[in-house]
């Protein structure tokens, strides 16, 4: 199909430059980005028959990952250390 409708992870590496030409970066287009994510993530892990933890636990884990890296700054004052 054409490579504006492909997905990224179906994008070759030598087409990526072509792919990321053909995205829209203004605001809408980065929510209707980020809508698409979220409700592809949704399908694939939370609205599913016989779900398990790993959709929650992938979320939780992503929470964590992100408070760390804004708060790495912070902590890595408050580190204690042998010697001053």
């Amino acid at each position: 199909g054409p490579l504006a409708e492909r997905p990224l992870l179906e994008v070759r590496l030598g087409e990526l430059r072509g792919w990321l030409s053909t995205c829209a970066f203004s605001p809408r287009g980065l929510l209707g980005a980020a809508r698409r994510a979220w409700s592809s993530y949704c399908a694939k892990y939370i609205h599913v028959r016989q779900g398990g933890p790993a959709g929650i636990s992938m979320l939780l884990a992503g929470s964590c990952l992100l408070s760390y890296g804004w708060n790495y700054r912070h902590l890595k004052q408050h580190r204690w250390r042998k010697y001053h």
